[in-house]
């Protein structure tokens, strides 16, 4: 029964998610909202809409460790699973531009919250600071884009949506409304299983949220991003991951915090191991992304030990294993050092004039 929970409420997010997105894609239009409006607002909250109700529904039913565990786990398993996956069947281009923004912001969210998260409470407060900041970014892209000084992501599946021939008023209320009941009952689903697994194996709910829920909740931008790395788009996986993970500490964190009663409970194991990785990963993507303004299939593949080794961690920590916090960030200097190392040799090694010597 628990995994047929599970199962059935990731398959159940996927589903009512694609149709919350087409619905409100379509109904904005009627309302004469811009397309630019709708895909910019579609990537905040169509591409979360998962991570999203699963973490209010966690929230508002006193499991907050699944909550923020699904989003840090998230973000973790975005960059390394899915760009890790991705570079090894293509190596993937950086445009310049994530670089100039969205790395940096990314970086500076992670930051952010880890700091807020530091006396282990996201406030309400803090929800609605996070908030504030999403808005006020999706002003400034929506300002770029009219102005054209900017390089914007928009949502493809909204986009898409936004492009179709009209239909039925009632389909696309139905669309809509269906796609939320549908969010709310899956996200109920998977919750429950969750917390029925995490006392059956006897370890934390927050390492259920930061592996099988965060992977499961992640299943459709590594569907997306591979699918685009095996067709040749080498130019999408990178934007989209970079964005998803803006948007789920900006809006769904945020939100969460905003509207779960006094905020969220958040795990000294939380703010001392899964956050610094979450901004050490972060710290990462600078120098993979700068060397090249690409992504190798080395780098995915160090990207891919990385991750199996926080996992190993995790395992660990479940079977009772304690870890310092400076043993994290020990582990976690070394690879990176390990990573600018490998990288500049190769990077050396390409740049010597063929037939030196």
């Amino acid at each position: 029964m628990t995994w047929l929970l599970i199962g059935g409420g990731l398959v159940g997010l996927v589903v009512a998610a694609h149709y919350l997105v087409d619905g409100a894609a379509r109904l904005g239009l009627r309302l004469g909202i811009p397309a630019i409006v709708i895909g910019l607002t579609m990537v905040a909250f169509g591409t979360s809409a998962p991570e999203l109700a699963v973490s209010l529904r966690a929230g508002l039913s006193d499991s907050a460790d699944i909550a923020v565990g699904n989003i840090v786990g998230s973000n973790i398993f975005n960059v390394l699973l899915i760009l890790g996956l991705s570079a090894l069947v293509l190596p993937l281009a950086v445009h310049r531009h994530l670089m100039q923004r969205d790395v940096p912001l990314m970086i500076a969210v992670s930051l952010l919250v880890w700091w807020m998260a530091s006396d282990l409470r996201l406030s309400t407060v803090d929800g609605a600071v996070l908030a504030a900041i999403l808005v006020t970014y999706l002003g400034w892209l929506y300002y770029g884009v009219r102005s054209g000084r900017a390089d914007v992501e928009l949502d493809p599946e909204a986009m898409e949506a936004a492009e179709k021939p009209p239909r039925a008023l009632w389909i696309d209320l139905l669309s809509l409304v269906g796609g939320i009941i549908g969010l709310v009952i899956a996200a109920d689903w998977l919750v429950q299983g969750a917390v029925q697994l995490a006392r059956a194996l006897g370890v934390s709910e927050l390492v259920i949220g930061l592996t099988i829920v965060s992977l499961g909740t992640s299943l459709p931008e590594l569907a997306t991003s591979v699918v685009a790395a095996i067709k040749g788009e080498r130019d999408i996986a990178v934007g989209n991951i970079v964005g998803s993970n803006l948007f789920n500490l900006l809006s769904v964190l945020g939100i969460t915090a905003l509207v779960a009663p006094g905020g969220l409970a958040i795990s000294a194991q939380a703010v001392q191991l899964d956050m610094p990785v979450m901004v050490a990963v972060s710290l990462l993507c600078v120098p993979m992304f700068l060397i090249g303004y690409e992504l190798s299939r080395l780098d995915g593949a160090m990207m891919l030990a990385l991750l199996t080794t926080y996992i190993v961690v995790l395992i660990l920590l479940a079977r009772g294993q304690v870890f310092a916090s400076q043993d994290v960030w020990t582990l976690c200097g070394a690879v990176a050092a390990g990573i600018v190392l490998v990288q500049s040799i190769t990077a050396w090694s390409q740049r010597r004039p063929s037939g030196a010597g």
